[in-house]
């Protein structure tokens, strides 16, 4: 028999009849498991590599949402190894299958993230500080998560831990120059001032003077090429001021590029996609164990 429905909207009507016409489709997997009602299994996630590993909370999560209970978890930034089990559930077939479809999701991207962002902070050494601005580049729906990574890594995704305004090439761009700038904020106290220095307007070393002059906390070279971070921190030691201005560097910085660009002088590292686009860590969801309730 055919329903109809007259609405207010032609979409309503198509919405309404879709919804009517459109039953619900069965889960394969209850057929599948049938034999198996009554019975509990136990599954063990593991890494088959060793090292950091992030997102078990969401993963947590996501096998309590299919009504698994957790019987055991490591802590987000744990160093695990593949010998061992980061997560332990147990739960019906169903839901140990809907598990391992959800449950690697959650931990091997982050995972390849955090160990990324240990390695660039571990080539950085004690004194300079990795950052990953790249993270603002991806899409909201990760961001809390993979910001969470970074940190379990030791980076962070702030230039600074005190509130601060980042005033990138744009608005250079908009107010003509890095002193203009720079200018526009100095009725703004308590922020710390970051300006991008890019060498777009004028030269990098004319911009540097402004910045320098303007009395900004951070100076973000934001070029790639290490002779124009040696300009400016040197700029910055002539002018007496090297005590209490930091010097970022930035651009497309690659992992095997850490080492080297430390030994400069310079406080910060961005190092973007070589740690947002870590390979993901491999994750093995095993049963090891079945029993009736």
């Amino acid at each position: 028999m055919t329903h109809r429905a007259t609405f207010a909207t032609e979409s309503s009507t198509v919405t309404f009849l879709r919804a009517i016409s459109s039953p619900k489709k069965d889960d394969l997997r209850d057929r599948i498991f049938a034999s198996l009602e009554g019975c509990l299994f136990t599954a063990e996630v593991r890494v088959t590599s060793p090292g950091l590993v992030c997102g078990v909370e969401v993963a947590r999560s996501k096998a309590e949402e299919l009504g698994c209970v957790v019987l055991n978890e490591m802590s987000d930034g744990t160093a695990a190894l593949n010998t061992q089990p980061v997560l332990c559930i147990r739960g019906t077939a169903k839901a140990i299958a809907m598990a391992e479809d959800c449950v690697p999701g959650a931990i091997a991207k982050f995972s390849g993230i955090a160990r990324a962002a240990r390695q660039a902070q571990e080539l950085a050494g004690k004194h300079v500080r990795v950052v990953s601005g790249a993270a603002k580049k991806m899409p909201q729906e990760i961001k809390t998560q993979l910001r969470r990574a970074i940190h379990c890594g030791g980076g962070s995704v702030c230039i600074s831990d005190r509130p601060f305004l980042y005033l990138d090439k744009n608005y250079v761009r908009m107010f003509g120059g890095v002193r203009q700038t720079l200018a526009s904020v100095a009725a703004m106290p308590g922020y710390v001032r970051v300006i991008q220095l890019r060498g777009l307007i004028e030269n990098l070393a004319a911009e540097a003077r402004a910045a320098i002059e303007m009395e900004a906390e951070i100076l973000m070279v934001d070029t790639g090429r290490v002779e124009d971070l040696d300009l400016v921190a040197a700029m910055v030691r002539e002018s007496g001021r090297r005590g209490s201005t930091t010097v970022a560097f930035a651009g497309d910085i690659a992992m095997d590029e850490v080492c080297a660009i430390a030994t400069h002088d310079v406080d910060i590292l961005d190092v973007g996609r070589a740690i947002i686009d870590a390979p993901m860590v491999d994750i093995k969801v095993d049963v090891i164990g079945g029993e009736p309730v």
